[in-house]
């Protein structure tokens, strides 16, 4: 774990205003997408909240797999589910939780291009400077590590294992994301969890 990495906890109503916010823009870009497509698995929730903020059932999926734990990635994403409803000239919104470093996105924007969409736009939450696609739509551009309230216990999991890896001490860790704002009561929960899950 890199020592100077910091942690930015969203709330889900953080989340929400800023869903609001980018529902409005996207609406003033007169932007109307045919179809959403969610990046599996942190697109999931903010798609299917900017698809009732845009009055918009259609609601698909597609899957690329990147992430191995914090902060750590493979080298190259891979596609691991197509997108799951014909876009063949269709206006697409592709939307993910967060462009970090650009590859998943750029990846599954070509995917669902060569499936045929005639347009495709991508809208994140939070964007990085470093990512190598600049979404049309993002609310916060931030350089921390972001953990979203859908992937809490997900990331204590991967902190804890690195900690055991490393014979690191799992506190110094978890402090910082009590710090960003997840309870103390929440990380022992699952520090619990997880410590019985591996026992069983």
């Amino acid at each position: 774990m890199q020592a100077e990495l910091e942690f930015e906890v969203p709330t889900w109503n953080q989340i929400y205003d800023m869903l609001l916010n980018m529902a409005e823009k996207i609406r003033k870009s007169r932007f109307k997408p045919d179809i959403i497509v969610g990046i599996s698995r942190g697109g999931w929730p903010p798609a299917r909240v900017l698809s009732d903020l845009l009055d918009n059932p259609n609601l698909a999926n597609v899957r690329a797999e990147f992430y191995l734990g914090v902060a750590e990635t493979k080298g190259e994403p891979t596609l691991t589910q197509p997108v799951s409803m014909p876009v063949a000239n269709k206006k697409v919104l592709m939307v993910d939780e967060v462009a970090d470093t650009g590859k998943s996105l750029k990846l599954t924007k070509g995917h669902i291009l060569e499936k045929g969409a005639a347009q495709v736009k991508i809208a994140t939450v939070y964007y990085k400077p470093w990512s190598i696609i600049k979404p049309d739509y993002y609310e916060k551009e931030t350089t921390r590590w972001i953990v979203f309230p859908w992937e809490i216990k997900e990331t204590i999991r991967k902190i804890l294992k690195k900690c055991k890896e490393k014979e690191r001490p799992v506190e110094a860790e978890t402090a910082k994301l009590e710090k960003a704002g997840i309870s103390a009561e929440l990380i022992r929960r699952f520090l619990k969890e997880i410590r019985e899950e591996a026992n069983c």
